[in-house]
């Protein structure tokens, strides 16, 4: 049965990694019909609106989007459209999974996944600036929100994950020795909710700071990790530099009622236009998308291609240390299927 997915190539580089993902896709035999839509600085060009209408409901319709880079428009009034779609979708857990594919890195068979809380936290955007004398802005203040509800949620979308995915261990990561209130919170819930799954999948805590050291000294000592808003914004990153960066970086944000699944690096106005940009990681963010709509085993042919593609080297974009274009890297991948 015939899939129908919001695609929004997005900015920059955008387009033109969009479009080598949805040939690989038809090429792999995806059951997937596109509708087409824009959003960021395209959306602003078209409709005068970084997220219009059309775009809000088509998403609505399908429930489910790929999504390319987006640029925000630079200025007041304007907050990051990632996030005002994890907002009005309400797209609680955000999952970025990093695993070693090239070759001849600093680490060795690496296979993480971090679950990050998408809607609560330091990111919710409730803050103000405090009058001090002569000066209005001589102080800013920001909130952190955490309830029991958001933290449940996603702890349990966590070991849910693992055992759908027959992972083995999940690590919280907390700042609950200093924040007692708002990180104590996440931390006592996720105790509560670690109890549920004794026996069957390992529960362990970390101190964020501690956690950052731990990833780069043992990465492999860890599998699922789940922590909120803002530590797993930094941490994310942080694991896809383990794994060789960025380019090969994919994202969803899934709620109750949709999902998103995106590349997580940026428009890279420097090469756009140049058909030179890696699609790798809006392609795995596909084959997440595969995965999330039962095409587990065309998911597979596709990540395999992109891998075997990846590991000889004869035909990678310059980031992955070869010299082919966006179009021959695809064609690439193409033929191993």
């Amino acid at each position: 049965m015939t899939t129908q997915v919001t695609l929004i190539p997005g900015d920059g580089i955008g387009p033109s990694i969009s479009n080598a993902t949805v040939r690989l896709l038809a090429a792999a035999g995806a059951d997937i019909e596109w509708d087409s839509q824009v959003a960021g600085m395209a959306g602003v060009a078209r409709f005068g609106d970084p997220i219009p209408d059309a775009t809000l409901d088509s998403i609505k319709r399908t429930k489910l989007a790929l999504k390319g880079p987006l640029e925000t428009p630079v200025g007041e009034g304007y907050r990051s459209i990632n996030v005002a779609l994890r907002k009005t979708f309400d797209l609680y857990a955000n999952v970025r999974p990093a695993y070693s594919i090239l070759p001849g890195g600093r680490y060795e068979n690496l296979d993480l996944v971090l679950i990050r809380e998408n809607t609560e936290g330091l990111y919710v955007g409730v803050e103000h600036y405090i009058r001090v004398g002569d000066d209005p802005r001589a102080a800013a203040e920001s909130m952190a929100i955490i309830t029991r509800a958001g933290s449940e949620r996603i702890v349990r979308y966590a070991f849910e994950y693992a055992v759908k995915h027959g992972r083995k261990k999940v690590t919280l990561v907390h700042k609950a020795n200093i924040l007692k209130f708002s990180q104590g919170l996440f931390l006592d819930t996720g105790r509560m909710v670690a109890r549920d799954y004794a026996g069957s999948i390992e529960f362990e805590e970390r101190i964020v700071d501690a956690m950052a050291m731990n990833l780069v000294l043992h990465p492999e000592r860890f599998d699922v990790i789940c922590t909120t808003n803002l530590f797993g914004d930094i941490l994310s990153d942080q694991i896809s530099g383990l794994v060789g960066g960025l380019g090969l970086a994919p994202g969803a944000n899934i709620g109750a009622n949709g999902a998103i699944f995106e590349a997580v690096h940026g428009t890279a106005p420097d090469i756009a236009g140049k058909g030179v940009a890696n699609p790798g990681a809006l392609m795995l963010a596909a084959c997440m998308l595969l995965d999330h709509i039962g095409q587990t085993e065309r998911a597979k042919r596709v990540r395999r291609a992109l891998e075997q593609t990846i590991r000889e080297g004869k035909t990678v974009t310059r980031d992955l240390g070869g010299n082919a274009s966006t179009e021959e890297f695809t064609d690439g991948i193409i033929a191993k299927l």
